[in-house]
């Protein structure tokens, strides 16, 4: 009797199954119908025959092909990383999408840049993924690199397609492969991707489905050494980061750390609403992947103000964040929008936010020879090691730290280039989605999107900005033609509203045309600013190691390293017992680095400090070997 009650239950389910895909698809075909006749449906291609096409199209590939190119197409929410292989300084930029007259036109396209060369390269294969837009990219330190997921539209944008694929591309070869696993993440877009140590970790994103969007917080770690995806399982009661995707997944010593990003949350309904997130996590990774746990991090800092579009990417122990966008005042007929072009930097183990500016960029001095400097600093290296008897065995052994210093000659030198790129003392114009990139210390902007009401604006532009000067933003290509036309006809229109909002402020002024206010107390107040600007410097920029030495204004990590390297070396030397000569040489120089870095905050204020005092044009370090006269 058991079974035959089961049985019709069963039964019952799938005939209201049944009836409810059957209503589902008549809803769909009649609102169809009525948005044909109020002119808001137009017929579009099946995606499916679209995605065949491409599919047959990549079969005419029979080999990688390598072809020089001017530059990559204009496009939206590519992926771009940095060449993982040693001293290969290459950026790598695949897919993204364009719109035009309303018509959406998805790339599958590989692009490689050539830093020392400056040279884009165009490379084809016929095994390349299919075209999309909004996926991820992670290169991993052994010259693997991650693809997953993305999407892609038909023409109109009437249908979307989410992928939920695996792609493994060779840093090297730059062949793509596919992976056929049975286990992965569900596919997504607005996901993001960091690399742990031999793993590679996945968190969040979101998936259209039509009639609404449903955003992720699963986590996905990709074994490196056998190609695997395992799910991060946490504990029922364990507090984990809301859904979101567009967010911020910043590799760390520790796991990584998640900032920000965007979802969707009931309203009325059957109606979803917005929501900026501005919160952190750091996700703290363990061997074993059920002892992974979230912890949430309290907000320090200069913090930027809530925003989406604006994914940190890291930089020496760092984020790097620029640009975004913040909806504001949303109601049913009204959309406000404030895009943003600021550069902050997140400094993950301090946990603090600080907002960078650029300095007026000084004249290039002429290289200078420190061939002597250079001989006498590796002179006291070698002392402090042979009366540590720790030299190396072999005597015929390269000093790694001669080519340290010749690698580091670059920060004094002016950059020999065959085409001299302007450089303009502002930040781009404001954007979000802009894609970026580090590399050796410099930070890489493509593209980006504007708004101006319901106009959208592709931002053809691609820019380098030294995180070490902050001296200026080397344009490559600035296309901003289409916003320029834009911003003139607004212009016109708003003349009206300005002068009435003259006649408003004119209302402020006091009966002798004077501004309300007390100059003295204004000025006081200033004063008294003044002399706090020391204790308020040391309360927000606080050293962790106040016993290392600290790099002084406008000098280069060289320049760094030549006077402080002894000091480093004894440090080098308590903490590496059993490393020897040049293993020693190197990390001393590490140190240093990490060093160079982690006070580059405090003295970036102290050159702007300067930089307002006038007169300084340059710094040039004073020869302590030469006698000087002390009267002047």
């Amino acid at each position: 009797m058991a079974k035959k009650d089961k049985k019709s239950k069963d039964a019952k389910k799938a005939r209201a199954a049944e009836k409810q895909k059957k209503n589902a698809a008549k809803a769909e075909l009649k609102d169809k119908k009525m948005a044909k006749k109020i002119g808001e449906y137009e017929e579009d291609d099946d995606i499916d025959a679209i995605l065949e096409k491409y599919a047959q199209e990549q079969l005419e590939f029979t080999e990688v092909k390598i072809e020089v190119c001017d530059k990559p197409t204009r496009r939206l929410n590519p992926a771009m990383v940095s060449n993982p292989l040693h001293n290969k300084r290459e950026l790598i930029l695949f897919g993204g999408e364009n719109t035009e007259g309303h018509v959406s036109k998805f790339y599958n396209d590989l692009f490689t840049y050539s830093i020392d060369n400056d040279t884009w390269r165009k490379i084809s294969s016929k095994n390349a993924p299919l075209p999309r837009s909004s996926h991820a990219m992670c290169s991993h330190p052994s010259g693997v690199i991650l693809m997953f997921g993305g999407e892609f539209s038909s023409p109109k944008q009437s249908t979307f397609y989410h992928y939920g694929d695996t792609w493994i591309l060779d840093a090297d070869t730059k062949e793509w492969q596919k992976l056929d696993l049975k286990k992965g993440p569900s596919a997504r877009s607005g996901h993001r991707l960091a690399v742990w140590k031999n793993y590679i970790i996945l968190h969040g994103g979101f998936r259209d489905l039509g009639t609404m969007t449903t955003y992720m917080n699963d986590v996905w770690l990709f074994d490196i050494n056998e190609f695997k995806w395992q799910q991060v399982e946490f504990p029922a009661n364990h507090p984990v980061p809301d859904a979101r995707s567009g967010h911020s997944l910043l590799p760390c010593a520790d796991g990584a750390v998640v900032y920000g990003g965007y979802t969707k949350v009931k309203a009325r309904k059957g109606l979803q609403k917005g929501k900026v997130l501005s919160d952190c996590w750091i996700l703290k990774m363990k061997s074993d992947p059920k002892a992974v746990r979230f912890e949430r991090r309290k907000k320090q800092g200069s913090l930027p103000s809530p925003r989406v579009g604006c994914s940190l990417v890291y930089h020496k122990n760092r984020g790097m964040l620029f640009g975004g966008v913040y909806d504001f005042e949303e109601s049913e007929e009204n959309l406000d929008s404030e895009f943003y072009n600021q550069l902050y930097t997140y400094h993950i183990e301090s946990n603090r936010w600080y907002n960078l500016h650029l300095r007026p960029q000084r004249k290039k001095k002429e290289a200078i020879k420190e061939k002597s400097r250079d001989e006498d600093l590796e002179d006291i290296l070698n002392s402090i090691l042979a009366k540590a008897n720790l030299n190396d065995d072999d005597e015929n052994s390269t000093d790694s730290e001669v080519n340290q210093l010749k690698q580091l000659e670059k920060d004094d030198e002016p950059e020999k280039e065959a085409v001299e790129y302007p450089i303009m003392n502002q930040f781009p114009h404001p954007r979000f989605n802009a894609t970026t990139c580090v590399v050796d210390d410099v930070l890489y902007l493509f593209g980006g999107i504007y708004e101006r009401g319901d106009q959208e604006f592709n931002l053809d532009s691609f820019y380098a900005i030294d995180l070490g000067r902050l001296d200026g933003v080397k344009v490559f290509w600035e296309d901003l033609s289409e916003l320029d036309k834009s911003e003139v006809n607004s212009e016109d229109e708003d003349d009206e509203d300005d002068d009435d909002e003259d006649d408003d402020e004119d209302g402020d002024e006091n009966e002798n045309g004077e501004a309300n206010g007390d100059d003295d107390e204004i000025d006081g107040e200033a004063e008294e600013d003044d002399e706090d600007d020391e204790e308020s410097i040391e309360e927000e920029f606080p050293d962790p190691r106040p016993w290392l030495p600290h790099p002084k204004p406008f000098e280069s990590l060289r320049a760094f390293y030549i006077r402080s390297g002894a000091q480093f070396l004894e440090w080098a030397i308590s903490s590496n017992r059993d490393a020897r000569g040049k293993d020693l040489k190197r990390a001393a120089f590490d140190m240093c680095e990490d060093r160079f870095w982690e006070r580059r905050e405090v003295v970036a204020v102290a050159e702007d400090d300067l930089e307002e005092l006038g007169g300084v044009g340059e710094v040039v370090e004073k020869d302590t070997s030469k006698p000087g006269n002390k009267r002047r």
